[in-house]
């Protein structure tokens, strides 16, 4: 038999205290979603079963505890630090789940210079925990346009990615080792290593899980020299898509490696760069690190776009100034919801992968279905794209769509909207052989998709779920369909 509502919260209360579980009902409800379904929570709609409680949790051992408790009891929990998800994964779908928010484990443990490497828990802000770095002449590498709302359990547990991945890698290549909690309570720790042999990368069992494995408590991540005087920005404009993937790809393959490596097509472009792009497709590369790498770098990228005579260089001082005011903090997220209610205007993204060979075939298939099939393309304001994240063998596209939200009320907007955009472009990748997502997580909206995604291999992750969470009390309906 089930517990109450009321039974969760009575023993949650004795495990915690009763001043760390809140059932405070404007807490449940914010509590309930993420920034997937802004427009709803703008307008204060919540139509999502609220949880039982948010319990805030101290340190690892109380996640052990409740955990115990959920487990034993088929309590659904969804893990939660920053909230700065925005596919649904911090959503409560299943009645009388309980929030395990982790944002007050929040101390930065070491900052190891002689090892390069940083400890802290799930609920340290990057922000801060880069702040502290950097004042001492140290990186993480990582910076999301999040980093002053995202937190460090919830950018591995999402398998985040940042602005300077083209050198640094992605949260997977800097994470060194972890702490996590399993559902029967079991903590667990990966040591920090530089390398080892010792069977499969486990880490990888806990990177990128969403929540729907275990409970991220700890992170430690690589760090390195923080030199921004070398910075050496370089934009051009360029007539089409194909030729911007073209230069990311020999660059790429030529061995450069440009923190930074941009390309928009024409109407994303002009979003960000009214001021040059002029119609135009808009390329963009950040160089930095030791001074002569940085400028071997940049020399590098130079000589490969020189071959292209479409290509036309732009002042770096307009570049510099737009990377200057990339991130989104707390001021831009009120700024955006501001402008939401007063113009009814909505803006979302999709963010998928694929190789040299079949990127711009996706993204072209992609515009063109949705301006044939899309039944209210007339609401659309704006719709384009740009790629940001480069390898030697591909790239990500990052579709991006503005539409008005017309006869329509809050709760139904992303079935109107959102969920047919986004299918287009789940459905397009995957047709095409790439990835329905690069980085910001399956959460509950793309889960859809899961088995198509991974195919035969959906047996390997089907079968983490069974050994880690056979009672399935680990944020039901995200990464793993809801089996009917």
């Amino acid at each position: 038999m089930s517990l109450t509502r009321e039974a969760i919260v009575s023993h949650l209360k004795e495990i915690v205290g009763p001043t760390r579980v809140i059932t405070d009902e404007e807490v449940l409800k914010k509590n309930s979603v993420d920034r997937f379904r802004k427009y709803a929570d703008i307008h204060g709609v919540f139509t999502l079963p609220l949880p039982a409680a948010v319990v805030k949790l101290e340190n690892t051992r109380q996640v052990s505890d409740v955990l115990a408790f959920m487990n034993a009891n088929g309590v659904n929990c969804v893990p939660r630090t920053g909230a700065s998800a925005t596919e649904g994964g911090l959503e409560t779908v299943v009645k009388n789940s309980v929030v395990l928010d982790g944002s007050g484990m929040d101390q930065v443990i070491s900052i190891d210079i002689r090892n390069m490497q940083a400890t802290a828990q799930c609920g340290v802000p990057l922000e801060v925990l880069e702040n502290q770095l950097r004042a001492q002449g140290y990186t993480t590498g990582h910076s999301p346009q999040s980093k002053p709302l995202a937190q460090m359990g919830g950018l591995v547990a999402t398998r985040s990615i940042g602005q300077f991945s083209t050198l640094y890698g992605a949260i997977e290549d800097m994470v060194v080792g972890l702490e996590a909690v399993f559902p029967n309570g079991q903590i667990t720790r990966i040591k920090n290593v530089p390398r080892r042999a010792a069977g499969p990368d486990i880490r990888h069992v806990i990177i990128g899980n969403e929540g729907a494995l275990c409970f991220i408590t700890e992170v430690t991540v690589k760090i390195f020299k923080y030199r921004p005087e070398n910075n050496l920005f370089y934009g051009y404009t360029l007539d089409n898509m194909q030729t911007g993937f073209d230069i990311l790809r020999e660059v790429m393959v030529e061995g450069y490696r440009p923190s930074i490596a941009r390309l928009y097509d024409v109407e994303d472009g002009t979003q960000h760069f009214t001021h040059f792009a002029a119609g135009k497709c808009v390329l963009i590369f950040m160089a930095e690190g030791a001074q002569g790498i940085a400028q071997a770098t940049g020399d590098g990228i130079e000589a490969i776009v020189k071959c292209h005579a479409e290509c036309k260089k732009v002042d770096s001082r307009l570049i510099e100034e737009w990377f200057n005011n990339l991130n989104w903090g707390p001021e831009k997220v009120a700024a955006e919801r501001l402008q939401i209610m007063k113009t009814n205007n909505m803006g979302f993204t999709t963010e998928v992968s694929g190789d040299w060979a079949s990127i711009n075939v996706i993204y072209e298939s992609v515009l063109h279905r949705i301006r044939e099939e899309f039944p209210h393309a007339k609401d659309i304001t704006m719709l384009g794209g740009h790629s940001s994240h480069s390898y030697i063998n591909g790239t990500n596209m990052y579709f991006v769509y503005d539409y008005n939200v017309v006869d329509c009320k809050p709760e139904d907007e992303i079935e109107k909207y959102h969920n047919p955009l986004n299918k287009i472009i789940v459905e397009e990748t995957l047709r095409h052989g790439g990835s329905m997502v690069h980085h910001h997580g399956i959460g509950k909206h793309r889960v859809h998709w899961t088995k198509d995604e991974h195919g035969s291999a959906y047996y390997i992750l089907k079968g983490l779920k069974a050994v880690y969470d056979p009672n399935g009390i680990m944020n039901t309906g995200t990464i793993y369909p809801i089996e009917k």
